[in-house]
């Protein structure tokens, strides 16, 4: 996916998002160093993974991420008093 974003990247788009997820997938960088370099918490990280594979670049925007989550289960109403 080309080259790493730089360690002190703050702003997240698409294509730096991709090129994390690709590098740890084909092993460029462990999983633990580039949580660690980009200061990412692991599910923040599987997030993107997830997003990516199952829906390649349009998955990781921002914008359009409640359109590729998966619908929850509607939460139980509470009756009205």
């Amino acid at each position: 996916m080309g080259e790493l974003p730089p360690a002190n990247t703050k702003r997240w788009v698409v294509r730096r998002k991709a090129a994390v997820v690709a590098a740890v997938q084909g092993g460029k960088i462990t999983l633990e160093e580039a949580l660690h370099r980009y200061q990412l918490t692991e599910e923040e990280f599987r997030t993107w993974q997830r997003a990516y594979d199952a829906h390649g670049l349009p998955g990781l925007r921002a914008t359009r991420l409640q359109q590729y989550r998966t619908p929850s289960s509607p939460r139980p109403r509470r009756p009205r008093r």
